[in-house]
């Protein structure tokens, strides 16, 4: 039996017998095996700005001789966000400043998936599909994304302003459907509501995050189901016999 696990279910499948369960596959669309491009390769040369210097040094005073390795993810975040990704020149630099292997720096780029290995949009989509969002409505969510972008899950629209990604669980299940616009979070979606985001988006506005049911948080929807009366004073429900 060859099983195949997938973002959404699993394949089962055996030889010369018809599939059993089938569900979409879906590849991820990040970058693990580095292939030179003339946008991404060692002869590209990455600096710290002044400013980016600055930090770096605050970063690395935060660890202790002997630990300063502790920094490295700090530092491809903070190359990320200077550069908008992650390239391996950038990954060289960060391995220099914490003297350390290559191959050491390269083990973290390209594990946590918050590291973008190849060039993306000016606003990166990421939009959740895991259970608790897929069944409030996240397959609408990215619908309006791919038609009202022109592109798929792992693409960048060409002029290079929006990158779309289809995510495992952000956190926010309590207020699916969600989808995080670089670091903000836009919570109970509606089809709508991906529409004029995108469209603050395409027009340079900031688009408020947080929920856009009219919740301020997680708070129930409606009224309190709980915690609902002043709490009882010192000594409520104790037997008389410990009074």
């Amino acid at each position: 039996m060859i099983a195949s696990c997938a973002t959404k279910g699993l394949n089962i499948l055996r030889t010369g017998i018809k599939t059993i369960t089938t569900s979409a596959v879906s590849k991820s669309d990040h970058l693990f095996v580095h292939r030179d491009t003339p946008e991404d390769n060692p002869d590209i040369v990455f600096e710290f700005t002044a400013d980016n210097k600055k930090r770096v040094d605050a970063i690395l005073s935060i660890y202790p001789e002997g630990h300063k390795r502790g920094a490295m993810i700090p530092l491809l975040d903070l190359a990320q966000r200077q550069h908008g990704w992650l390239p391996i020149s950038a990954m060289h630099k960060v391995a220099e400043i914490l003297d350390l292997p290559n191959m050491r720096v390269y083990e973290v780029a390209t594990f946590y998936t918050m590291f973008m290995r190849q060039p993306t949009g000016q606003y990166h989509l990421q939009v959740c599909t895991t259970t608790p969002c897929w069944l409030r409505g996240s397959d609408d969510i990215l619908n309006v994304c791919k038609q009202k972008l022109g592109i798929n899950p792992g693409e960048t629209t060409k002029d290079r302003k929006f990158t779309l990604s289809e995510v495992e669980c952000l956190g926010a299940c309590v207020n699916a459907p969600m989808l995080a616009v670089n670091d903000d979070y836009y919570e109970d979606l509606t089809a709508k509501d991906m529409e004029n985001i995108l469209e603050d988006c395409k027009a340079g506005r900031i688009s408020k995050p947080g929920p856009r049911n009219g919740r301020f948080a997680s708070e129930p929807k409606g009224s309190l189901t709980s915690l609902t009366e002043e709490p009882k004073g010192p000594g409520f429900g104790l037997q008389p016999a410990l009074a």
